[in-house]
């Protein structure tokens, strides 16, 4: 038993005296990512060596010598380079790194070597695990289990949480957090008299009261508009108007009603993918129809559409996962293990929307004007589409098997305008030379025949699959003659088009039956076409009778280039199936229904929106991976999947959709998103996230300053809450980390200057909505009106001015002057100046943190812009008192929720009469603010109020 005891103490000993093991993500990889794999990573393999795979890391270089070996630091080609006196050889290069390592680092890299080279994936991409209760010195502390691990980070660093918020200071923070607005008077005055009474239970209420709030929807709005690079233009040189504010009122319901983030995650990406889509399901869609769209004539319309998709791509992963994956474009990701193939193969989930930068923003759905026809105009909708897809596959059936098909051989072929021509060649497809411009049109004539149908083959002009990306196809109009001997014409009537399948935004019949669109591919030929043109009668013709085809174009492609058919072949049949079918009683009755479900959605007033809408199968996009990121350079095709990295779900039958991406984003397979939303949601109440690179959680943004705290969040709010938001903030908002006070003590400025441990409650800037909003309410002019079309409050005069179009900045009357800033009208090359001037982004791409400034610019805004000095206007009528000093302390109160400090009422009291001495002598000056020098005054002082940091801070 003795010997037992012994060898147990000995071994104790043994093991407080033995070194830590080296831990790959916390010693090695950052020394790794600062000095090799700028030339050994994903970039730029020199020597054939990388360090972002453990398999490369392992293997052979250029030389032949294996890099790492693991438990022998004198056989690895790491250590001997690093080691070399030879500046030839010496790793890292004594030119790039004069200083090289440390002998420390050195010592490291060995020991990491020695103990076996473990690997491991950066945090951000293990699974998130509830951290185990912490020993704590201040049990008492805390009010909820989030404050636990505030509080074990603080005690760590021998820090002590700061004192409670005055009940002023947590009022006014957590009004303005929760819904964007500070706390009228009465609302202070009521939670007061509570507080006195039961502390705790006043707060709670307050918080479920602003919970519940129509105003919280509009305030987290805004945080997610920002990811959504929501804006009322769609970019770009023109940047013209595009009507998607219904997305806008979609989000802020969404808020508003809870909506777990995991459905609302679903509904944005792939909510046109869902089996039974809800009647705003749609219209969610519009989160990635937010692209901007290149309306410049001349503009290749497959390059923006390709930017478009490569957007996002690149957006999701920002947005949902907070990863750089907009670097593995163009090759292997530098730092983070992403194959440059991940980045297309997750591209194709995108890849095969119908969108395709066209002006009209197509695919568009129609919002009902009338909230009570939305649901029926939106199952129109989708009846229609199924409707016509489900016509055009009936004749479909019917033509695919028809044999037989006797090839066109012409006597003469030849293109109408320009320097085209038309020629066929021997294996009798007929390819287009020359110029042909948009209106062009071929000619063709051939013996004639009994004909039942024509059937057309659009074809690409090369045999290269890579390369059948060009420009569109399309024939406006066909019309065939037959031409008698004696030169006598007699038309031949067509009665429907019958397409290999259904996309894009034109409608094939109207070749037949005249209009725009037709029957092609547009705005890009992506492969081989074919439809088939059916006569309405069958008939013989005499034997030196022939046909005269004509081909008719009329549809531009990027907004210049004809879409003429550049290489077709033309076949006739006899049979007389199809256009008995097409002729039937029955199938005008289809076409009727058709026709009526037109009608009656026409009939809906509305707005059209843009949204995602999915090719159907047989017109599936080939999706290629391209060589260092041109477009124009396309290699091997490949198939929608998640990267392995980030624990996609097992393969599964079929190709994997949007839907399926969707899903497994907010599913508990990927390790990130639920860590980014609490992280984000976290940052914009304490001001700094805990990973204060909200954008990038990878290996090249900064580590968390609380790993326990971040996956104690993460899981909190997807496990317990289930990814609702409100129950979520509510913790949050109600916890001992939220409720200090701001005030900063020297050694916790010293030690957490960006309080990024909590140590102090959090006391940030208004964001620019905010700014707005605030005034607008102690001003009394706020107006309560949601949702609707965007508004155009006061700005300076001359800052709007829109090129190549008429649209200018009409401000707005009534109510709509005053509503809050969410639904201000942005445009995205000339944004509202007192939101920029405050930070807000022009979302011409996704923001995932706004970056506070502070420039003497935004002073001149809230002292200067005419719209603050309305606000400062109605403001100093509101300041109610009989003196000076009464009204300042009013208006004091109403922003601060306390009283003025004496020194505060007498500098502005002294601000005040030095500004009506000013007025009196200045008459016509102080007439532009008020109907007296002593009301200018306080207009004035009203002004100042609102431009103070008590004002601009919560």
């Amino acid at each position: 038993m003795h010997r037992i005891l012994q060898f147990l103490v000995l071994s104790n000993l043994s093991l407080q005296g033995a070194e830590e093991p080296v831990d790959f993500n916390r010693d090695v990889r950052p020394l790794l990512n600062k000095n090799c794999t700028i030339c050994h990573g994903g970039v730029k393999q020199a020597g054939e060596v990388s360090f972002i795979f453990r398999e490369e890391a392992l293997g052979k270089g250029e030389s032949g010598k294996t890099v790492v070996v693991p438990g022998d630091p004198a056989a690895s080609e790491m250590m001997r380079r690093i080691k070399s006196s030879d500046p030839d050889e010496k790793m890292p290069p004594p030119d790039d790194h004069p200083h090289g390592l440390e002998p420390d680092q050195i010592a490291l890299l060995e020991r990491w070597i020695k103990e076996g080279a473990k690997w491991g994936e950066h945090w951000s991409f293990q699974q998130p695990e509830e951290p185990p209760a912490p020993a704590l010195k201040q049990a008492e502390w805390p009010k909820a289990e989030l404050d636990k691990h505030v509080l074990a980070k603080l005690e760590a660093e021998r820090l002590s949480p700061a004192p409670e918020a005055t009940p002023a200071e947590w009022f006014r923070r957590v009004s303005l957090d929760l819904t964007g607005l500070p706390p009228s008077l009465e609302e202070w005055d009521a939670f007061h008299q509570a507080a006195a009474a039961n502390p705790q239970a006043a707060m709670e209420a307050t918080a479920d009261r602003l919970l519940a709030s129509p105003r919280f929807g509009e305030r987290w709005a805004a945080m997610w508009l920002d990811l959504a690079r929501y804006s009322d233009t769609t970019g770009f040189e023109k940047d013209p108007h595009r009507d998607i504010w219904p997305f806008r009122d979609w989000v802020i319901r969404a808020f508003n009603a809870d909506m777990p983030f995991d459905q609302f995650t679903i509904k944005q990406l792939a909510g046109d993918l869902l089996e039974n889509p809800a009647p705003d399901d749609l219209v969610a869609t519009g989160f990635h129809r937010n692209t901007q769209n290149n309306t410049e004539g001349g503009s290749d319309d497959e390059e923006y559409r390709l930017a478009a998709v490569m957007d996002r791509t690149s957006t999701t992963w920002t947005a949902w996962n907070a990863t750089t994956f907009a670097c593995v474009q163009c090759h292997a990701h530098p730092y983070d293990p992403f194959p440059h193939a991940d980045y297309y193969k997750f591209m194709a989930f995108f890849d095969n929307t119908e969108d395709s930068d066209l002006n009209g923003d197509f695919p568009r759905t129609k919002v009902a004007s009338d909230p009570a026809q939305h649901a029926a105009t939106q199952r129109l909708e989708v009846e229609i589409r199924k409707n016509r897809d489900d016509i055009n596959k009936a004749a479909l059936a019917i033509a695919n098997k028809i044999s037989g098909w006797t090839p066109v051989k012409a006597t003469s072929s030849k293109a109408s305008a320009g320097t085209g021509t038309l020629r066929q060649q021997e294996d009798g497809t007929f390819v287009a030379g020359g110029t042909n411009p948009t209106n062009t049109v071929f000619t063709i004539e051939v013996p004639a025949m009994r004909l039942g149908v024509l059937r057309v083959d659009i074809l690409p002009g090369s045999d290269d699959p890579a390369k059948w990306t060009e420009f569109g196809a399309v024939i406006t109009k066909l019309e065939i003659d037959r031409v008698l001997a004696d030169g006598t014409r007699q038309p031949v009537k067509l009665k429907e088009v019958v397409s290999d399948f259904m996309a894009g935004p034109f409608e094939p019949n109207v070749t037949v039956q005249g209009g725009g669109g037709g029957f092609g591919d547009y705005p890009v030929l992506r492969g081989p076409r074919h439809g088939f043109f059916v006569v309405e009668t069958v008939e013989d013709s005499p034997a030196d009778a022939r046909f005269e085809i004509r081909l008719k174009h009329g549809v531009t492609c990027n907004e210049t280039q004809g879409c003429v058919l550049r290489k077709f072949r033309l076949s006739l049949s006899s049979d007389e199936q199809l256009p008995a079918f097409v002729m039937s009683p029955e199938r005008a009755a289809v076409w009727t229904k058709h026709g009526e479900l037109q009608q009656a959605y026409q009939a809906v007033p509305g707005t059209m929106m843009p949204v995602m809408q999915e090719r159907h199968g047989e017109a599936t996009r080939d999706t290629r991976l391209f060589i260092r990121g041109n477009r124009m350079t396309k290699d091997q095709s490949v198939a929608p999947a998640i990267p392995a990295i980030t624990a996609a779900p097992p393969p599964k039958e079929g190709r994997l959709t949007r839907l399926d991406m969707a899903q497994w984003l907010v599913g508990k397979e990927n390790p990130l998103a639920a860590r980014v939303l609490a992280n984000r949601l976290w940052a914009e109440l304490f001001g700094i996230g805990i990973v204060e690179t909200q954008e990038d959680f990878g290996s090249s943004g900064l580590p968390p300053a609380n790993q326990p705290l971040l996956d104690h969040l993460a899981l909190r709010l997807r496990d317990h809450h289930q990814w609702h938001i409100k129950p979520f903030l509510r913790e949050l908002v109600l916890s001992a980390s939220y409720r200090q006070s701001s005030k900063v003590s020297p050694v916790a400025a010293s030690a957490d200057p960006k309080n990024q441990w909590a140590s102090r409650g959090p006391r940030q800037r208004l964001s620019a909505e905010m700014v707005r909003d605030q005034a607008l309410l102690v001003s009394g002019l706020l107006s309560p009106k949601s949702f609707g079309p965007p508004v155009f409050p006061p700005q300076p005069e001359g800052v709007w001015r829109s090129v190549y179009s008429g649209a200018s900045w009409k401000t707005s009357e009534g109510e709509d002057r005053y509503r809050r800033a969410l639904y201000t009208y942005s445009k995205r090359t000339s944004g509202y100046p007192a939101f920029l001037t405050f930070d807000a982004p022009t979302r011409d791409v996704c923001s995932a943190r706004r970056i506070a400034t502070n420039t003497p610019l935004q002073a001149l805004v809230t002292l200067n812009d005419p719209a603050y000095i309305e606000f400062a206007q109605a403001f100093a009528k509101r300041m109610a008192g009989s003196t000076p000093e009464e009204r300042i302390a009013a208006g004091y109160r109403m922003l601060k929720l306390e009283d003025a400090p004496a020194p505060v009422v007498a500098t502005l009291a002294k601000l005040h009469a030095e500004a009506r001495a000013d007025y009196e002598k200045t008459p016509a000056q102080s007439a532009k603010l008020a109907a007296t020098p002593d009301e200018a005054a306080m207009v004035l002082v009203a002004n100042t109020l609102l431009n103070s940091d008590i004002a601009l801070n919560r």
